[in-house]
């Protein structure tokens, strides 16, 4: 089974778990980059993704460097957005011509994960979600703990 992880990460807390993830599993990764990514630091970094948030804006994304149709299973990852998945991640969802694959969810997140998790799987509907998990905050909160939490969850996917 040919395996991939795709995420989007601001932080870095994606990218950590997603890194993870694809030791455990074996896979590819691919990361989705905006042409024009929101700035990184300071409040504004949220004033600017919760606006594209709540306008449902899709950045257009750099092309990929792996094609996610090629792929049986995928690990998708996003930071969480105003209870929401990441704009970047919906570019890639509008994109990526994703059915019949068996994919898993992950997601980082300073609070509450809000409905991540069931916007995503409206968006992916016709396909099998086998499993999900959210970490708060790995890079902050423990990335030893946040690594052990990951690998078990792999195996179950």
């Amino acid at each position: 089974m040919k395996k991939i992880v795709v995420f989007y990460s601001l932080d870095g807390n994606t990218r950590f778990a997603a890194g993870v993830i694809a030791q455990e599993i074996g896979a590819d990764i691919l990361e989705l980059k905006p042409e024009k990514d929101i700035p990184r630091k300071g409040f504004i970094k949220y004033l600017w993704g919760g606006r594209q948030v709540f306008m449902k804006e899709a950045p257009a994304l750099l092309p990929f460097e792996k094609n996610p149709e090629d792929y049986d299973m995928l690990a998708i990852g996003t930071p969480v957005w105003a209870w929401r998945y990441a704009p970047a991640v919906e570019s890639f969802l509008k994109k990526a011509h994703l059915k019949n694959k068996r994919i898993a969810l992950f997601c980082c997140h300073g609070g509450s994960r809000g409905k991540t998790f069931e916007k995503m799987k409206e968006r992916l509907s016709g396909n099998e979600i086998v499993g999900m998990i959210d970490l708060m905050e790995p890079l902050r909160m423990g990335r030893e703990k946040a690594k052990e939490k990951l690998v078990k969850w792999a195996h179950t996917i």
